[in-house]
């Protein structure tokens, strides 16, 4: 193969081999050095943005009314000159502040209660109105009904031809069917996705699976069983054609596969290592999760966050949806610093020092994010790395958990989307302002200006100073 002519590699280039197929990261070998169409073609692979919406569910402890006052989420100061209090729960992210806008006080009145039957049912709405910012259809049938969702514009526009036009994670339990309380359907509280206003699209809870889906680790249940039973890698079916790729590939290429084939493995043996110590007969904290899911909270995000940078990498997709939560759980995260379980603690009844118990919490699971953003900066692609490729969207759709508020709700984004979203920045939108016109301004910034409305949008917002 001459990768000194236009002859280059396509991006589409697959490893195969006994029903595994491994997508390869980006190559210099797959753009050709000379002429036009190469400079094109990395002009073109360059622009590739990714988007990835991340949820944590319940609000913040700095959206209560004493929270907002001693800036446990949002800084005092807006603009670019902002600092974080020790006690934010955002101080985790302060080495991240050129990647971190802020978007303070915006509303997501769509999950609140329309008409009486619907008080009280906040937990199982919630969760479908984050990324579609519309009212869902109070009922416990199969005519679900509530928005298509943000991430689900966002891949029409910008996967092209990958092979998984988006993918959908998930942290908790989300395979509860038929009805939850309420009145509402499961549906709604179990996704944060949805391809159309009554097809919400199922969440992948068990890293295992996630692995297999992007690397076809196997042709069927049996020949994966066989091979783990085996202790066997799937690179181990793909050794030859890794091989013969190396022959036509230069230095630097050939230190790139090497390192993203040990990423894959060392991401296995992690998995693998999981799925032993749940099958050894210990007792495990969480008895009723499937084998490949950790009992660690911190394990398990690890796990997550890996194979979204693995599919990022290999351009398997460029759209992700990550549910962090449930609503309603009880989950205790004894490394925050707090024996106290989430919900419980997020039910403080505004007394001060049960509210700091609720922003720990919030502080360790936002302290999850630098493995993720620094894995992210670590991963190049041409000349970029993929966190200034990407935008990352976190946020909660409620506000103050202890009163089911769903005023003045957490938003930031990381990342600057290929040059779009500058960073450093603190955005305190006026009263009102619905979270819609962000995601709308956001959408906007990604191309999608034939955009004009999205959820109960308003009006832009924007998002640069």
């Amino acid at each position: 193969m001459n990768f000194l002519t236009r002859s280059a590699m396509p991006r589409r280039t697959f490893l195969q081999g006994f029903g595994a197929t491994v997508a390869l990261p980006y190559l210099d070998a797959m753009v050709p050095s000379l002429g036009r169409f190469g400079a094109g073609a990395a002009a073109a692979e360059d622009a590739k943005t990714r988007f990835i919406a991340i949820e944590s569910v319940h609000g913040a402890a700095g959206s209560n009314t004493w929270g907002a006052s001693k800036y446990l989420w949002a800084p005092k100061d807006v603009g670019r000159n902002f600092e974080f209090v020790n006690d934010s729960a955002l101080k985790p992210l302060e080495a991240w502040r050129q990647h971190l806008t802020i978007i303070s006080n915006t509303d997501v009145r769509m999950a609140e209660a329309f008409e009486a039957p619907e008080i009280g049912g906040d937990h199982f709405r919630s969760s479908a109105v984050f990324l579609t910012q519309a009212h869902p259809k109070q009922t416990n049938g199969s005519d679900l009904f509530v928005g298509t969702s943000m991430d689900q514009l966002i891949a029409r526009r910008i996967s092209g031809d990958t092979a998984l036009p988006s993918m959908q994670l998930c942290i908790e339990n989300l395979d509860q069917a038929g009805g939850c309380y309420y009145n509402y359907a499961c549906a709604y509280t179990d996704t944060i996705s949805w391809a159309s206003p009554d097809e919400p699209l199922p969440m992948i809870r068990n890293p295992r699976v996630a692995f297999d889906l992007l690397f076809g680790a196997g042709n069927n249940n049996s020949d994966r069983m066989s091979r783990r039973k085996a202790n066997q890698s799937i690179l181990d079916w793909i050794v030859g054609e890794v091989s013969g790729l190396k022959k036509d590939l230069g230095a630097g290429d050939r230190e790139r596969l090497d390192k993203y084939l040990e990423d894959i493995r060392e991401l296995e043996r992690r998995i693998q290592a999981v799925e032993k110590r749940n099958t050894s007969g210990e007792q495990r904290e969480l008895p009723e999760a499937p084998i490949g899911v950790p009992d660690s909270f911190d394990e398990h995000m690890k796990l997550m966050f890996d194979l979204q940078v693995l599919a990022l990498q290999s351009d398997m997709t460029r759209v992700i949806s990550f549910k962090t939560g449930r609503d309603a759980s009880s989950r205790a995260f004894p490394e925050s610093g707090t024996p106290k379980g989430f919900h419980p603690a997020s039910h403080h009844g505004g007394r001060e020092a049960a509210i700091m118990d609720f922003n720990t919490i919030n502080r360790y699971h936002i302290g999850q994010l630098p493995y993720f953003l620094n894995k992210l900066k670590n991963t190049m692609e041409g000349d970029k790395n993929l966190l200034e490729k990407s935008v990352i969207m976190y946020g909660s759709p409620m506000a103050d958990g202890n009163i089911h508020n769903h005023r003045r709700c957490p938003l930031i984004l990381l990342g600057h989307a290929n040059g779009r979203i500058q960073g450093n920045l603190h955005l305190k939108a006026p009263d009102g302002t619905p979270m819609a016109n962000p995601m709308l301004a956001l959408m906007h910034q990604l191309g999608m200006d034939d955009v004009s409305s999205f959820g109960d949008s308003t009006c832009d917002f924007a998002l640069n100073a």
